[in-house]
């Protein structure tokens, strides 16, 4: 083992630098993931808790130490349930970037299939979510281009039909019984309709945000989805990728986040930027960032 330099009696490698860099950035990815969160308080308060019962046990109390010693004792149990909807964001962020079968990983090595090789007529959820907008009526799409979502789909009522503006339109009209709830659209075509949603807990949301825009937040905390929400009170549509909520779209910006999502790569510099917009809530953005691709 080659030692790179010494710091008093320790002797630092090569591996022991990877092994701070590769902590370091996992720390890091899951004070993402907890970050905004009732969770980072949950953490908190197990924390100390923890120190707590390291004073307690250096000054001797042993009644006080051994209640706090049974609670330690089943810790990682405990973390795991207090913890799951984290840990299932972490293993969902793991798994976006690895091959779900070894059907996609054959086709991923031996034909660069894009999902251009799918229909989505982009133009029929724009025109129906302008159209929704202009007489304030309230929707919510979740668009998926990895996962049929059957678990949430099966809330609702399965469709499965073609994806069309009138189709759109007439579900969340406000006398519909399909309007109160969400779409789910993948591959295409509408696979249900009044479907229920996980709402987002995060402290970061604005509170004058209502269930509709906290269940878009919520739904892509978990999933990797793009939900547009329009609100049925100001008739504003706004959309939500990866936990982060961008309000007060034009058309050109939403077309451009759609088919951003559907037909990119989806690079780490196009994301941080959407993620940018969402966070500044700057919708006057220059034209580079907004230039319109066709659907």
């Amino acid at each position: 083992m080659i030692f790179l330099f010494k710091i008093g009696f320790l002797e630092v490698s090569w591996i022991d630098i990877l092994d701070i860099v590769l902590v370091a950035g996992l720390l890091y990815n899951v004070y993402k993931l907890m970050r905004g969160s009732v969770a980072i308080k949950i953490f908190l308060g197990f924390l100390s808790l923890y120190l707590i019962y390291l004073m307690v046990r250096a000054a001797q109390m042993e009644l006080l130490s051994s209640i706090l010693g049974q609670f330690m004792g089943v810790g990682v149990l405990a973390m795991i349930i207090l913890f799951t909807p984290e840990l299932r964001k972490f293993l969902l962020m793991i798994g976006k970037s690895a091959p779900t079968s070894f059907d996609n990983l054959f086709k991923s090595i031996f034909y660069r299939k894009t999902d251009r090789d799918s229909i989505y007529n982009v133009s029929a959820i724009i025109e129906a979510c302008k159209t929704l907008g202009g007489t304030n009526t309230g929707a919510l799409l979740v668009i998926s281009k990895s996962s049929e979502l059957r678990f949430y789909a099966e809330s609702g009522d399965n469709i499965d039909a073609d994806l069309s503006k009138r189709l759109l339109i007439s579900i969340f009209n406000k006398y519909s019984p399909l309007h109160d709830g969400a779409v789910i659209i993948y591959k295409g075509r509408i696979k249900a309709a009044r479907s229920v949603l996980p709402v987002s807990e995060s402290d970061a949301l604005p509170p004058n945000l209502g269930l509709r825009h906290r269940a878009a937040v919520g739904m892509t905390e978990i999933t990797d989805t793009l939900v547009v929400v329009v609100s049925e009170e100001t008739g504003q549509i706004s959309t939500a990728k990866n936990g982060f909520l961008a309000q007060n779209l034009s058309v050109k910006e939403l077309r451009f986040t759609i088919n951003n999502y559907l037909f990119e790569d989806g690079g780490a510099t196009e994301e941080s930027r959407i993620e940018q917009l969402a966070k500044s809530q700057k919708i006057d953005a220059p034209d580079p960032l907004l230039k319109e691709t066709t659907s």
